[in-house]
């Protein structure tokens, strides 16, 4: 036996308890996985809440990094030992071993630690799908990222700038301002002392962004549809704040002809070699150095109430890795 955390209702932090699991053995085109680190993500607390309704009990969990313990029949480019990550489904990566399919499993390179594979592979493959698969920005745009600091936030930053734009983010704090400066960031924008529409229109001479990337939701919805340009893109990946709620396309058509998107990275990564593909840009871009990959926050993984709380607070930055 070891230790998981279980869900059996949905709601507060305090639904996720420590139990005792068997996580079996592996079968054919399975790996058992050994955690050494969990990732943290904005996605998991909506799981525990049920804004994204799954069957009780469960496992919590997208992304997670470890060590290969055994692997099933017709399994083949993985053995005992390798050092691995993953973030796809299944979810379930708040355990310390678990069964995996070996097809949706990646190599961690040299180079990479299992910390910064376990807090990179969904932010970071969420931020490769917004700016290589949705819009990509290039020299000359100005874009505009919500929740700058958090996880996928600095990712973006970095990576945003690494291709040519200039970047406005979004804080709720002047610590948070300074941290994504430091990220690419080129005008950091504190929204509760500042309105963030009136700022970008200054900062843009009146134009408006071509793109919001926006993790935020119900709270910056409105906002962000009055910082586009003409014909601009909103796209919202992330309910932070909340859904949003309806939105009639009669509006985007009075703002100037908007497009909206709401993208999972789910289905950008249904293939094998999709999957690969994206983890090897991800991959690349942070061994160049032009995207830093930094946890700024660990929790036992046994303690994830705590990181859940913080996590909502806004108490954290950048990445967060649970370890078992």
């Amino acid at each position: 036996m070891t230790k998981a955390i279980r869900i059996h209702e949905t709601g507060g932090p305090e639904v996720l308890r420590w139990e005792d699991v068997d996580p079996g053995t592996p079968g054919p085109g399975q790996v058992l996985l050994r955690h050494t680190a969990v990732g943290l993500n904005f996605i998991d607390t909506y799981h525990r809440q049920g804004l994204y309704p799954l069957p009780t009990p469960f496992t919590p969990g997208m992304e997670g990094a470890g060590i290969v313990e055994a692997v099933g029949r017709s399994v083949s480019g993985l053995k005992p030992g390798d050092r691995v990550t993953y973030a796809s489904e299944p979810m379930g990566s708040y355990a310390e071993t678990r069964l995996f399919p070996a097809d949706r499993i990646l190599k961690i390179p040299a180079g990479i630690s299992d910390e910064q594979a376990a807090s990179m592979m969904l932010k970071g493959m969420t931020a490769a799908m917004l700016v290589r698969r949705i819009y990509r920005p290039q020299k000359g745009d100005t874009v505009l990222i919500h929740a700058a600091a958090g996880g996928v936030g600095l990712i973006l930053c970095q990576w945003a700038k690494h291709l040519g734009a200039t970047v406005i983010g979004t804080v709720s704090s002047p610590q948070k301002a300074k941290l994504v400066r430091d990220h690419g960031c080129d005008h950091a924008i504190n929204y509760t002392t500042q309105n963030f529409v009136e700022q970008v229109r200054k900062i843009t001479k009146g134009e408006g962004v071509p793109v919001v990337y926006d993790g935020v939701g119900k709270a910056t919805h409105e906002g962000s549809l009055d910082c586009l340009r003409r014909t601009g893109m909103w796209i919202t990946f992330g309910n932070a704040s909340g859904p949003v709620p309806p939105i009639a396309p009669l509006t985007l058509m009075q703002k100037g002809s908007l497009i909206m998107t709401r993208p999972m990275l789910n289905h950008y990564i249904v293939t094998t070699d999709e999957l690969t593909k994206m983890a090897r840009e991800l991959f690349a871009i942070v061994k160049d150095g032009a995207v830093k990959i930094e946890v700024n926050q660990r929790y036992a993984l046994k303690d994830a109430a705590s990181a859940h709380r913080d996590l909502a607070a806004r108490k954290t930055t950048g990445s967060t890795v649970l370890i078992p």
